[in-house]
């Protein structure tokens, strides 16, 4: 049986993942509402991940015998000024879930709930590549994003992305 605060944590977090989906699929509306396909794909694939994400830790609460409760998921209510919007705000979001499985990561130390901790080594890591991709769209916005052909080739290399599900063992 798990700590109750490290459950509630987890089973917290499972549905802050499920608004991640949703904050990701609204960035893949607004820029499939630009015409940008590619950007809107790379956000598909990225809410894919935060939903598994979300299966995973919901996995893992009932492998340890616990109960999974599911809260209302807020919708995203960001106002996009131009196409540079979201991907800010998406690194933004990032650190704020990074500052999140950080907690969870500190809580199940405090009790010395190993199992717990290792299955969220797994997260700890996602995370940081999770800021890494961020970080990188951002970089590569600045320096194609403004000019058209530059911005073209930037879609077309989102459009390749490829979904890989995580293949964790809980």
């Amino acid at each position: 049986m798990l700590d109750k605060k490290v459950k509630e944590l987890i089973n917290t977090q499972i549905n802050k993942e499920f608004y991640s989906a949703y904050l990701y699929l609204d960035f893949s509306n607004y820029y499939n509402d630009l015409g940008l396909d590619g950007f809107a794909h790379w956000y598909d694939v990225q809410a894919q991940e935060e939903r598994d994400h979300a299966m995973l830790m919901r996995q893992y609460l009932h492998n340890n015998g616990e109960h999974v409760t599911f809260n209302e998921v807020a919708k995203p209510d960001a106002k996009y000024e131009n196409a540079e919007d979201p991907i800010r705000l998406g690194l933004q979001h990032e650190q704020y879930v990074t500052s999140l499985i950080n907690t969870i990561y500190t809580a199940a130390n405090e009790v010395h709930d190993y199992r717990t901790m290792q299955c969220f080594d797994w997260f700890v890591k996602e995370q940081g590549e999770e800021e890494k991709n961020a970080e990188d769209l951002i970089k590569k916005f600045e320096l194609y994003g403004t000019d058209p052909k530059g911005l073209y080739a930037l879609n077309q290399e989102l459009l390749a992305r490829v979904y890989a599900a995580p293949s964790l063992v809980l």
